[in-house]
C-alpha cells in the first residue's frame, strides 16, 4: 500500500489550522472578561483609596500616604496582608455554609457586570432582560450572606444575616418599580444599551433624571441600602452585633465580603449613570454630543475612549455623593429602616409606576 505523504501534510496542516481557529476563538472569547474583570478590580481598588481618601478630608484628618506615592498601594498591601492570615472556622459550625458563603457574595454580583454598558459598544452581553437579570442576580448575594450568619453558629451573626435578607427584600421592591417605570419610558425595553440609546436620542434634556425625577431618588436610596451602606448598613452594626454575618471570618474570606460590598457600591454607581444619566452620552450641550459623536464615527478607537471616559466620569459622582454619606449621616435602627423601605418608598414608587402608565397610555 502507498501512501502520498503530500496528502498525509496536507491533513496535519488542516488540523492544526483548525486547532489555531479554535484556540483564537476561545482567547476572543475570554479576553473581554478578562478586561472587565482587571477594569473592575482597579475600580474597586480605586474606590477604597478615596474612601480612605474622602472620609479623612471630611473628619480633619491625615488619610493613607507611605504605601505607595498618596497612599495608593494601601488597599493592595490590606489586600496581600488578609491574603496570608489564618483562615479559622469555627468548631460548631456549618464549615460548608461557612466556606460557600463570601464566594456566593462575590461571584452573584460580578456576574452583574456583564449586563453593563461602559461605551458604545462596550457591553459582554446586551440582553432584551438586562436590567431586570441584574435585580435578580443581586438578590443572590444576601442569600449567601445569611449561609455565612447560619453557618458561624454565633447568634450576633445569624442576626446579621437576617437583618441582610430582610433589608434586601425591603429594598428590592421599590428599586424594581423604578426600573419598571424606566422600561416603559423606553419603549418596553430592559436592555441596558436600548435605553442608553433612547436616552442619547434627545441630547441633555432627554436623560431619565428630568422624565423620571422621583424614581431617580428612590433608586439611590434603594441602591445604598442593597449595598447595606451607612446610614443603612443595619446587617453589621458593630454596637449591636459586634460586626455582624463577618463576626467569625478571618483572612481573605473576610476580605471577600470587604470586596463584595464595594462591587457592589460600584455597579450600583454604573446603573444610575446608565439608566438615570444617559450612560456614555457627551451631548453637554447637544450640538457639541452631536459633533463628538459624529467624529467617534470615524475614528471608533477614539469614540469608545471619550465614552468609557464619561461613564466613569458620572459613576464616580456618585460614589463620591455615597461616601460623603456614609460619612454624615448616622446609622438608622432597624424599625426605621422596614418602615422607610415598606411604608414611604413602596408606596411612592407604586405611585410613580401608574403616573408613568397613565402617560404612556395618554401618548398612544
Amino acid at each position: 500500500m502507498i501512501i502520498d505523504t503530500s496528502q498525509v501534510q496536507d491533513i496535519n496542516s488542516f488540523s492544526r489550522l483548525e486547532f489555531l481557529k479554535e484556540f483564537y476563538g476561545i482567547l476572543w472569547v475570554l479576553v473581554p472578561i478578562l478586561t472587565t474583570v482587571l477594569g473592575i478590580t482597579i475600580g474597586v481598588l480605586v474606590i477604597v483609596w478615596l474612601e480612605r481618601e474622602i472620609s479623612a478630608g471630611i473628619q480633619q484628618r491625615i488619610g493613607p500616604e507611605y504605601a505607595g506615592p498618596l497612599g495608593v498601594l494601601q488597599a493592595l498591601a490590606d489586600g496581600t496582608k488578609l491574603l496570608f492570615k489564618e483562615n479559622l472556622l469555627p468548631s460548631r459550625g456549618d464549615t460548608r455554609l461557612f466556606s460557600m458563603g463570601p464566594s456566593i457574595a462575590v461571584i452573584s454580583i460580578l456576574l452583574s457586570y456583564s449586563v453593563i454598558p461602559f461605551g458604545y459598544r462596550l457591553v459582554l452581553a446586551d440582553l432584551p432582560i438586562g436590567v431586570f437579570l441584574w435585580i435578580a442576580i443581586s438578590s443572590v448575594a444576601p442569600i449567601g450572606l445569611l449561609m455565612s450568619g447560619y453557618g458561624s453558629n454565633n447568634k450576633y451573626s445569624f442576626l446579621g444575616g437576617l437583618r441582610a435578607a430582610a433589608q434586601s427584600i425591603s429594598y428590592e421592591i421599590p428599586l424594581t418599580l423604578c426600573v419598571l417605570s424606566i422600561s416603559l419610558r423606553v419603549s418596553n425595553s430592559s436592555s441596558t444599551v436600548d435605553i442608553v440609546e433612547a436616552q442619547s436620542k434627545y441630547g441633555f434634556w432627554g436623560w431619565n433624571l428630568w422624565r423620571q425625577p422621583i424614581g431617580f431618588v428612590i433608586f439611590l436610596i434603594s441602591s445604598l441600602a442593597e449595598c447595606e451602606r451607612l446610614p443603612f448598613d443595619l446587617p453589621e452594626a458593630e454596637e449591636e452585633l459586634v460586626a455582624g454575618y463577618q463576626t467569625e471570618y478571618s483572612g481573605i474570606k473576610f476580605g471577600l465580603f470587604y470586596v463584595a460590598s464595594y462591587l457592589n457600591l460600584l455597579v450600583s454607581s454604573l446603573f444610575v449613570t446608565v439608566l438615570y444619566l444617559g450612560g456614555w452620552d457627551i451631548s453637554i450641550p447637544y450640538i457639541l454630543g452631536y459633533e463628538l459623536f459624529e467624529i467617534n464615527k470615524v475614528y471608533e478607537v477614539f469614540g469608545m475612549t471619550i465614552s468609557i471616559f464619561i461613564t466613569l466620569a458620572k459613576t464616580y459622582l456618585f460614589l463620591f455623593i455615597s461616601i460623603a454619606t456614609r460619612w454624615t449621616l448616622p446609622r438608622l435602627r432597624i424599625d426605621q429602616l422596614l418602615n422607610l423601605g415598606w411604608k414611604f418608598l413602596l408606596p411612592i414608587s407604586l405611585g410613580n409606576l401608574l403616573l408613568t402608565t397613565s402617560f404612556q397610555l395618554f401618548s398612544l
